[in-house]
């Protein structure tokens, strides 16, 4: 054979291109062999398989001379078959290079990929399992992307898929691709609403669950990955120079982007999964797995199993990852069931060894880090616990929100989230910290929320069991669409209520993709199976102004988005909580379920937001009806001015707002120009 074969170097891990070749390096503590398998053009045959000759403590390697770029290969690792010692070798199966930077495909489930749950399958995966490819490294990045403050931040969600596969103005060629993130239409969109950052959902390879192509269906989220460094062949077509040029179209436009990344499981999933990478380099190693029973896993995530996120090697595969993707551009990540990042045997630890690395790094502690601090396993919620750097995702500020809304929450626990969450975290954080939303890809759509009672989920081929049952919705006397025009026009106010109170909060606000659209899934909470992709041509009337003009109120206005939590101190207190008659709330009206108006008076002294300061008024009617708001005095020589809505009010010179049932209004202080202010 042409290929030459030497000890090669245990750094760095993967394959790395030279002038002579390729080194490999791959992680196995338990494996007796590693081989590393070439094969041809098309993937088809296996052309070589060559015995890595080096071994440096769990790092075996080897240099294979006259392999260049675009080169297709794969792992097979050799050792015991002993499930019930957490041993899964079996060199039947092909393995994806967990360093692998492309992918030859997308991942198919194939009966061959299974690794067997007590007895070795014997049976060649290696025509099933897509090959990874030798890739040259790319060049550092031209330039930084934006760097956004987190109180000056606007974050919006969103599929790569679904946010583009119709939109009209994407050409059909590039659409559901990274691609379309950079054109006009989808730039101008995301400028248009005030986005500073766009949070984009996994794009790491993925597979299917296993039961989905018996159903029909496919996973279309991408919280099932297999390969943590290389994208999704149907995402990037053109690997990461695609997302490269991506990134620094979206850069260019003054948009961050933060990227959603699975390290709490994988896609081979549970003992009957697939053996695809991790399993079957090191099971034990990559892992949790019960100490009662060492065939099966450690379940902390719903989904089979759990990475041991508290092992040296895997540390370093998954920091490796955060740094690679950082290199190709990324602003920040979103860290899927976090908890599970600093979760050992004794429990989580907001000093783990994983959240610590992570604190620690010079890259990645200056990017945007956002988790969510939530798993299923014992002591799992840890919402206000992870500390700096970290933002986490707030879900008390949703249900809140919620609850208030649908009639069965309190003034003072609206009052509690508007005002930054200080519950959660005043002890070390900033009100940046709270990362406030009230739909996001997992649950009702904002339009859903206020459509349905229940979730409907028959789609998903699990008998309605699947998602959440605890969504906290209402639908206006219709359980789905309405042709009745008073309960269209009921639910879009409620939207409109439920993004201004979003955006007026301390805290960052998250967007969920198609909020600003009206957009549906049928009151599915769990769209994980199926293919909701925008529909831009139904977009519910005028919510993408609004949402433009809450966020543009937002940026604008330094009292609705200083990062400090409210004391109620100074001559003009930096927070008023103020009822309908002008006066302070008192202790019984905030103890009072039935109190359904407030009016938040927020100031900024002029020393932080020059020259003259800078107050408005938060005003929340949540009643059934009509309700007269009498505004507290401005400042000597300012006026009250109505700056919006979400009802039609009238804009009299009075000193008070008439605020229709169930709406909301921003009112702000200006100077002079009584003939068009509410107040003078």
């Amino acid at each position: 054979m042409k290929w030459q074969l030497s000890e090669g170097a245990p750094e760095p891990l993967g394959v790395s291109l030279d002038g002579d070749g390729i080194n490999v390096a791959v992680v196995s503590r338990d494996a007796e062999a590693v081989d590393f398998c070439l094969f041809d053009d098309t993937g088809d045959r296996e052309v070589a398989r060559l015995r890595l000759p080096g071994r440096s403590g769990a790092v075996f390697h080897g240099h294979i001379s006259d392999v260049g770029a675009g080169t297709l290969y794969g792992l097979r690792a050799t050792g015991p078959f002993d499930p019930a010692n957490g041993k899964r070798f079996n060199d039947h199966k092909l393995l994806v290079d967990p360093y692998a930077k492309m992918i030859q495909a997308p991942f198919e489930v194939h009966v061959e990929i299974q690794g067997g749950a007590e007895v070795e399958d014997e049976r060649d995966s290696a025509a099933f399992v897509p090959k990874s490819v030798v890739v040259a490294p790319l060049p550092a990045a031209g330039r930084q992307g934006p760097r956004i403050g987190r109180a000056h931040s606007v974050i919006y969600e969103a599929s790569v898929a679904a946010l583009t596969a119709r939109h009209p103005g994407v050409p059909q060629a590039l659409r559901g691709t990274f691609a379309a993130l950079a054109t006009p239409a989808i730039i101008g969109h995301l400028t248009a609403l005030g986005v500073t950052t766009l949070e984009l959902m996994p794009v790491a390879a993925w597979i299917d669950e296993r039961h989905l192509p018996a159903l029909g269906l496919q996973n279309h989220w991408g919280y099932n990955p297999v390969c943590f460094m290389a994208p999704d062949p149907r995402l990037a077509p053109g690997g990461l120079a695609e997302i490269r040029t991506t990134l620094e179209r979206l850069h260019e436009a003054g948009i961050e982007v933060v990227l959603d990344v699975v390290f709490n499981h994988s896609g081979e999933s549970d003992q009957l999964g697939a053996t695809l990478s991790l399993r079957g380099l090191d099971n034990a190693l990559y892992y949790r797995l019960r100490p009662d029973d060492l065939a099966l896993y450690v379940n902390d995530t719903g989904c089979g199993h759990t990475l041991a996120c508290d092992q040296p090697e895997v540390v370093r595969l998954v920091m490796d990852a955060l740094r690679h993707w950082a290199h190709v551009g990324f602003d920040g990540f979103r860290f899927d069931l976090a908890t599970i990042l600093g979760r050992n045997a004794a429990g989580f630890a907001a000093g783990a060894p994983l959240l610590t690395a992570i604190r620690q790094d010079p890259v990645l502690r200056a990017l945007k880090l956002i988790v969510e601090p939530w798993d299923i396993g014992p002591g799992g919620y840890q919402l206000g616990r992870f500390g700096a750097p970290f933002m986490e995702w707030n879900d008390q500020f949703r249900d809140d929100l919620r609850r208030f809304w649908q009639g069965t929450g309190s003034i003072s626990a609206l009052a509690t989230r508007l005002a930054g969450s200080a519950d959660l975290f005043a002890a070390g954080h900033r009100p940046s910290a709270s990362l406030n939303f009230v739909s996001a890809h997992d649950g009702f759509t904002l339009a859903d929320l206020v459509s349905f009672n229940e979730r409907h989920n028959l789609a998903n081929g699990e008998g309605n069991r699947d998602g959440t049952a605890d969504n906290h919705g209402w639908n206006h006397g219709v359980e789905g669409p309405s042709a009745d025009p008073a309960i269209v026009a009921a639910r879009l106010r409620d939207q409109r209520n439920l993004l201004f109170c979003l955006m007026m909060a301390r805290g960052t606000p998250m967007l969920a993709m198609g909020a600003e659209l009206g957009h549906s899934q049928g009151g599915n909470n769990n769209g994980y199976a199926q293919a909701f992709a925008l529909d831009w041509q139904g977009s519910a009337d005028g919510l993408c102004g609004f949402v433009a003009a809450l966020a543009a109120m937002r940026a604008r206005h330094a009292a609705l988005h200083e990062d400090r939590f409210l004391d109620g101190g100074g001559a003009l207190p930096d927070a008023q909580w103020l009822g309908p008659d002008g006066a302070a709330l008192t202790t019984q009206a905030w103890q009072d379920r039935n109190q359904r108006a407030l009016m938040l008076g927020l100031y900024v002294e002029p020393a932080r937001a020059p020259p003259q300061g800078d107050r408005v008024l938060v005003i929340i009617n949540g009643g059934a009806g009509t309700t007269r708001f009498h505004l507290p005095p401005p400042r000597a020589g300012f006026d009250w001015h109505l700056a919006l809505a979400t009802a039609a009010t009238a804009g009299a010179t009075a000193p008070w707002l008439d605020l229709p049932a169930r709406s909301c209004a921003l009112v702000v202080e200006q100077q002079g120009g009584a003939a068009s202010g509410i107040f003078s």
